[in-house]
């Protein structure tokens, strides 16, 4: 089974049976080829150096290439040279690492809302399945907290210009919403961050998709429930030229990733020091870039909370940074009640207390590999967003992939932190982990094809399932 989107049919609730256009979410990407480079032959070379740099250093480097953006924090920076320079600048004595800025993969792909937020929203497959909701067409709440006073960040595409349609704006913090653009070959490792609300013109809508699980959205005259209903979400759009041949345009480089990691960890130092901070990142890459895995250290280091998605490369292995074991991760699991009816995402109940014969884990999820870290398992097969596949057409989607599983770990922590607002990522981690409903390896049959009663054999190994099942009010329950 592929990762999947599908369009649904945005008229009413209940007429939803047929679906008409299917695609493929993107695997996470090889190691990257160092054939990409700009017309003039240069390559954007991420940097970090063993301690802050010196005149003389950067000197050292410019004459191997033309340093462009540093990032103090992290002692790292990004240059532009030629691919074949790579090995001198590893090379250097002051150098801990360095990478070609790789690309990273995401997913392809007006009326206000007039409520403040989607607390009494009604119940969908997912939100039941992680027993944050209790029941079809009901509102009630298996967990008492909501997320408020908790702040989200989403690190992802941005938002689409109508999403005034789909979240109540007392949701959205604006005043904190920033783009960064650049990285790479074409914009010779430039990494900048423009004024205005570039932020709010996404083309892909795949940030739209992510925040909607965890705020939930409004769906014609029907509110739908998210995990955590009263968060803040703030949104941080990355974007790179000369990436579109990557998958729509929906990819960014590596450093760019950092620059949007930082941001959040100078914000939890500058405006949010008293207010806890989690970010979503639905996005990975098939290698381990020194630079961001530097920001992600930074960022934890200043009480950032990460959620990371896992990757859907399947038996080729996780996606980075999710990868790295001080992170959070999260794989994509599914449900067999999938296709019982043509309304069963809204309509049909899971059963509670959740069993693990009910669940599966999807083929396209990437499995743990030796030296990764894959913590738990959330809904990440048939979830419906918004989504939009062309300019000025909002619609309904069911997307599948670990991008979609990410967020309702994310909204998960923040109930968590809802709870205890000084919560660490390892205590996160930990409680996610104690709590989770085992999962062995398995098999299940599922019926993978809308409109269809044929059942097809799902199967999994132990290196794909984590600690098991996400459970919100446990993962509550168990935050210290």
């Amino acid at each position: 089974m592929n990762p999947r989107l599908l369009t649904l049919a945005a008229a009413a609730l209940l007429a939803l049976a047929a679906c008409s256009e299917e695609t493929t979410e993107p695997a996470a990407p090889s190691a990257p080829s160092l054939a990409t480079t700009s017309p003039s032959g240069l390559v954007g070379i991420n940097v970090v150096l063993k301690r802050a740099a010196t005149p003389a250093q950067l000197a050292r480097l410019n004459a191997l290439g033309q340093v462009k953006k540093t990032f103090p924090q992290i002692n790292g920076l990004t240059m532009a040279a030629k691919a074949s320079q790579l090995a001198a600048v590893r090379a250097l004595p002051f150098v801990k690492g360095a990478a070609i800025d790789a690309i990273v993969n995401i997913p392809p792909n007006s009326d206000l809302v007039d409520v403040p937020d989607f607390t009494g929203g009604i119940s969908t497959w997912d939100q039941d399945a992680i027993n944050v909701t209790v029941s079809p067409f009901s509102s009630a709440r298996a967990v008492s907290q909501t997320g408020k006073g908790v702040y989200v960040g989403i690190l992802d595409t941005g938002l689409l210009y109508t999403w005034p349609q789909f979240f109540p704006a007392e949701r959205i913090a604006t005043q904190y919403a920033t783009s960064f653009v650049g990285g790479g070959a074409r914009d010779r490792g430039n990494v900048t961050s423009p004024a205005g609300d570039q932020w709010q013109h996404d083309v892909c809508a795949h940030g739209t998709h992510v925040v909607s699980t965890i705020l939930g959205y409004q769906f014609g005259a029907n509110r739908i429930q998210g995990t955590a209903p009263q968060a803040t979400i703030i949104p941080v759009q990355l974007h790179s030229r000369g990436s579109e041949n990557s998958h729509n345009g929906c990819s960014f480089y590596n450093s760019i990733t950092a620059a949007g990691l930082l941001y959040f960890a100078q914000l939890k130092d500058g405006p949010l020091a008293n207010a806890p901070l989690v970010v979503n990142n639905s996005w990975g890459g098939g290698s381990n870039d020194p630079l961001t895995e530097a920001a992600v250290n930074y960022a934890l280091a200043h009480g950032v909370l990460l959620v990371f998605s896992a990757g859907n490369a399947g038996e080729a292995g996780m996606s980075y940074p999710g990868a790295l074991p001080q992170v959070i991760s999260a794989a994509a699991s599914g449900w067999t009640g999938e296709w019982t009816s043509p309304t069963w995402w809204v309509a049909t109940d899971v059963p509670e207390p959740t069993r693990a014969s009910d669940f599966y884990i999807t083929d396209f999820s990437s499995r743990e590999l030796a030296g990764q870290d894959l913590d738990v398992a959330a809904p990440g097969s048939w979830i419906v967003g918004p989504f939009q596949t062309q300019r000025g057409k909002p619609d309904f989607f069911f997307l599948g992939g670990t991008s979609m599983a990410a967020p309702h770990v994310t909204g998960t922590v923040a109930l968590m932190l809802e709870k205890d607002p000084a919560l660490t990522e390892s205590q996160a981690e930990a409680a996610l982990e104690s709590s989770a409903i085992p999962l062995g390896a398995g098999c299940r049959s599922v019926i993978l094809v809308p409109g269809s009663t044929t059942t097809q054999q799902i199967c999994w190994g132990a290196d794909a399932t984590g600690a098991g099942l996400l459970d919100a009010p446990a993962a509550v329950a168990a935050t210290p």
